[in-house]
């Protein structure tokens, strides 16, 4: 990251106006995912990313800015707008994500899926099954770490269809992919639960 990149990234909690709700919409989510992994996006580049109008890309990331979850990266003028988190993402210095976008985040997720279920009879007959699943699995902290990178890298093979668009299949849909891996406390403070 840049030393001018890195001096100008804001500091500190994100403004109470970033604690509001965002209506639940899967492009805003697909712009925070992008965001995180490229720095910094303009709608047309995220537009070629994701799939979607520079216009629908546009209305978004205004909408996550207003939201106060993104601003505009610095750029040298003309039309250009470049867009980008408000904090360094995860692997620079100081790169931890704040824990109301986190929560945020989680969400979305959330009402994403709720909206999936509330919709899906719309959807094209060959997507309506719900592919979701949940276990319960005894893991040692170690086990649990090796199990997110075995996700992790079974999901890298289809990572490059967010840059290559052309490499997509034709019937391909953005699909969400969440995983939560998270020990099961007990009702009384101390250790995880075993059961």
């Amino acid at each position: 990251m840049s030393d001018e990149k890195r001096q100008s990234a804001p500091t500190g909690p994100l403004p109470h106006r970033a604690r509001k709700p965002l209506p639940d919409h899967p492009v805003r989510v697909a712009l925070l995912d992008l965001l995180a992994d490229a720095g910094t996006v303009t709608s047309t580049e995220a537009a070629a990313r994701l799939g979607h109008s520079s216009g629908l890309c546009s209305f978004h990331l205004r909408q996550l800015a207003a939201h106060g979850l993104i601003e505009e990266a610095p750029h040298t003028g003309g039309r250009v707008r470049p867009w980008r988190l408000r904090w360094e993402p995860s692997g620079e210095p100081g790169g931890e994500a704040p824990e109301e976008f986190d929560a945020l985040a989680r969400g979305l997720e959330d009402e994403s899926y709720r909206h999936w279920l509330s919709h899906r009879d719309q959807a094209p007959a060959e997507w309506q099954q719900d592919e979701s699943f949940s276990a319960v699995v005894h893991l040692t902290p170690a086990e649990a770490a090796e199990l997110a990178a075995s996700v992790r890298h079974l999901m890298a093979g289809y990572r490059d269809r967010d840059q290559h668009p052309g490499a997509r299949p034709a019937d391909a849909v953005a699909v969400a992919a969440v995983t939560r891996l998270f020990p099961l406390l007990p009702d009384s403070p101390g250790r995880p639960a075993t059961a």
